[in-house]
C-alpha cells in the first residue's frame, strides 16, 4: 500500500512544477484523495459491497469534486490536476501513468449493459474539458485536446482535437483531411450574391420553360386552324 502511495505522490512530483514538497502533495491534492479513496472503494467493491463501495465514492465525491466509479479499473501513476468535474464511469479502465486534467468526463452512451466505457492505454493525456464516450479503446501515448469529444477508436502515438474529436497527428507527422483550416479569408463566399445568383438562374429557366409552352401552344392553335379550314 505505502509503495503504491509512494508512486502516486511521485507522478505528481513528476507532471506538477506546483508540487512543492510531499506535505503539500498529501494536504492539497484533490486528485490524489480521490485516487486513494477510489483504491479502498475498488476493493470494496470487488468483494461485493457495492452499496457500501458507492458510499465511499460519494463520499470520496463529496470531498474532492471527482467522481470515481468504484467499479473503474485504473492502472498506477494516474494523475488528477486539479480535477474538479472529472468523471470516471463504471467500466472504465486506464492504463499506467495517465494524466487527467478538471472537467474530463469518461463515460458512456446510453444504458447498454456491459462494458460501455472507454478502456484508456498508457501513458495518455486527457486534457480540459474533454469527452470520451463510449465502449472504445484509446492508444498507449494518446493525447486528447482540450474540449473534445471522442467517440471512437484511437490508435497509439496520435493526437485527437475537435468535436467529434479527429486525428491531427500520427506518429509525429501531421495528418491532412477535410477538415483542414482555410486561412484564405480574402475569398470568404457572398451568400447574398450566391442566393442573388440562383434566383437569377431560376428566372432563365422559368423563361426557357415560358417559351417553350407559348410554342407548343401556337403549335396547336395553328393546328387547329388548319383542322376546321
Amino acid at each position: 500500500m505505502f509503495s503504491r502511495i509512494k508512486k502516486e505522490i511521485n507522478a505528481i512530483f513528476e507532471r506538477d512544477p506546483a508540487a512543492k514538497s510531499v506535505l503539500e502533495v498529501l494536504l492539497c491534492y484533490p486528485g490524489l484523495h480521490a485516487i486513494l479513496l477510489h483504491r479502498v472503494a475498488h476493493a470494496i467493491h470487488r468483494k461485493g459491497f457495492f452499496v457500501l463501495a458507492r458510499f465511499l465514492s460519494q463520499v470520496s465525491r463529496f470531498l474532492t469534486g471527482i467522481e470515481i466509479h468504484p467499479g473503474a479499473r485504473i492502472g498506477e501513476g494516474l494523475f488528477i490536476d486539479h480535477g474538479s468535474g472529472v468523471v470516471i464511469g463504471e467500466t472504465a479502465e486506464l492504463g499506467d501513468n495517465v494524466t487527467i486534467y478538471q472537467g474530463v468526463t469518461l463515460g458512456g452512451t446510453g444504458k447498454e449493459k456491459g462494458k460501455r466505457h472507454p478502456t484508456i492505454g498508457n501513458n495518455v493525456v486527457i486534457s480540459s474539458g474533454a469527452k470520451v464516450l463510449g465502449s472504445f479503446t484509446v492508444g498507449d501515448n494518446v493525447k486528447i485536446g482540450a474540449g473534445s469529444v471522442v467517440l471512437k477508436t484511437v490508435p497509439p502515438n496520435c493526437t485527437v482535437v475537435g468535436v467529434p474529436g479527429r486525428i491531427v497527428i500520427r506518429d509525429g507527422q501531421k495528418v491532412e483531411s477535410a477538415y483542414t483550416p482555410d486561412l484564405r479569408h480574402d475569398q470568404m463566399p457572398d451568400p447574398i450574391a450566391d442566393m442573388l445568383s440562383q434566383m437569377q438562374n431560376d428566372i432563365e429557366r422559368l423563361e426557357r420553360k415560358l417559351k417553350e409552352v407559348e410554342r407548343e401552344c401556337c403549335h396547336l392553335k395553328d393546328k387547329a386552324e388548319g383542322a376546321k379550314s
